[in-house]
């Protein structure tokens, strides 16, 4: 939902709660407030002055700021911003407690406020106070959605402890690296949100490698509150060490998955194996694999996971993959499969020319793939190591003449083979990556 960027706080200036902005819509409130869809609209709110108005009849019940991009990629400058939101909703509901009863003899109707919420270790604090102050005030915060980032573990745990467990749908916790110790603490208080359909962890390291009793200790409690999960449906466990562990983690939960971020969690040929075979692969619409090599061992367990989910798969990514042309020719018969195909990310894999021309021919038969993130081609480089590992690709210096030239032949490809529609391009910041309840 786009929102004007001056609505709430104008709200916290003086502005009616109880009565909808020009972005809150007619259709909100006759959902939301009950009586007779075609009756007046509310009237206006008691001024400065003496005057008093009739009682409302259709008061506001439900505001719904929920949906709003975060900043940056793709931001309208004309809408409110995750964190513009997060800020404005948390100014109101502490303006609303300060500003006491109001008007004598007018009980407050209650607006349930519903919105996503994004923190950090500035603000904190501020939206700390922000939910205390709705308990029991005519503004509730009903969270959606929680984005905590870089927030240490016990102010992770006190916010988690002030959220409506009936609201909340995913937890999203960037750059805390809580390790499994930290894990094992925030889990539980997580784990009560019963309707959590996305959990999104970042970080958590814990090598199987050189296991130790503490570890050991933390990973089987974190596998039991895991399994406490009965809805869960998108699980994001970037840049932590599962290699041999996939199995236990997955093996836990209630109900398959339908997407699975393991973005540079080092897996291994068995964690591939076990994924396929399991009942999440039939149900995937999102995968990640980013970050793991998938051109040695792993390539054919990759092959058979690619099989399994064919049917169901939307996005892929698969950037920093170490796939060559070898591996991506032997894999393009069974990515050809995964026909409802919209996305495919293949930026930062040793890839030539040839390799893409052969990958746009195949993709032709995928009539829903409407982008393809690919990597500048090997032949755009100069005096490139072979085989060249990803930081050389993502650092080195590109020959802008060949990439011309490599662009405006696919750009041709695509217009004979009648695919304009179709995006392929090397920006991988250009675009939000697919959201999982938007797929």
């Amino acid at each position: 939902m786009a929102l004007p960027t001056a609505q709430l706080p104008a709200a916290a200036a003086g502005m009616c709660p109880l009565q909808p902005g020009p972005a809150a819509g007619a259709a909100q409130h006759r959902e939301h407030a009950g009586g007779d869809p075609g009756a007046h609209s509310p009237a206006p709110c008691p001024r400065d002055g003496g005057r008093h108005t009739a009682p409302l009849q259709h008061a506001l019940r439900v505001l719904d700021m929920t949906g709003l991009l975060d900043d940056g990629v793709e931001q309208d400058p004309g809408t409110m911003s995750m964190w513009d939101c997060t800020a404005a909703v948390a100014r109101t509901c502490i303006a609303q407690q300060q500003g006491g009863a109001g008007e004598p003899g007018l009980a407050p109707v209650p607006v349930e406020v519903r919105v996503d919420l994004r923190v950090n270790r500035a603000s904190y604090a501020f939206l700390r106070e922000a939910l205390r102050s709705s308990v029991g005030s005519p503004l509730r915060l009903c969270c959606r959605d929680l984005r905590a980032e870089d927030l240490p573990m016990r102010n992770t745990v006190a916010l988690l402890q002030l959220l409506d467990a009936g609201c909340l749908r995913r937890v999203d916790l960037r750059f805390n690296n809580l390790g499994l110790r930290g894990l094992s603490v925030i889990i539980p208080h997580v784990a009560r949100f019963q309707h959590l359909a996305s959990l999104r962890l970042h970080y958590v390291h814990g090598d199987s490698r050189q296991p130790s009793v503490d570890g050991e200790d933390n990973f089987r409690y974190f596998l039991a509150q895991m399994g406490r999960f009965t809805r869960l449906r998108e699980l994001s466990m970037g840049s932590s060490l599962l290699s041999g562990r996939l199995d236990q983690l997955l093996s836990t939960l209630q109900s398959p998955l339908e997407s699975l971020e393991l973005a540079f969690c080092a897996l291994l040929p068995e964690d591939l194996r076990f994924l396929a075979r399991s009942p999440h692969a039939v149900h995937l619409k999102k995968l990640d694999l980013s970050g793991n090599d998938l051109s040695g061992s792993q390539l054919e367990p990759f092959q058979g996971l690619l099989q399994a989910a064919a049917a169901t798969l939307l996005h892929l990514e698969l950037t920093e993959c170490q796939l060559a042309d070898t591996q991506l020719l032997a894999t393009l018969p069974v990515l050809t499969r995964c026909t409802s195909l919209r996305y495919l990310g293949l930026y930062g894999n040793p890839l030539s020319m040839a390799g893409l021309k052969e990958l746009l021919r195949d993709s032709a038969v995928q009539a829903e793939l409407r982008t393809v993130v690919h990597p500048f081609p090997v032949d755009c480089y100069e005096g490139l190591p072979w085989p060249p590992p990803a930081s050389v690709l993502l650092e080195a210096s590109i020959n802008e003449e060949k990439f011309a030239r490599v662009e405006a032949e696919l750009h041709q490809l695509l217009l004979a083979s009648g695919r304009a529609h179709v995006l392929w391009t090397t920006d991988i910041y250009g675009r939000l990556a697919a959201d999982y309840f938007s797929l």
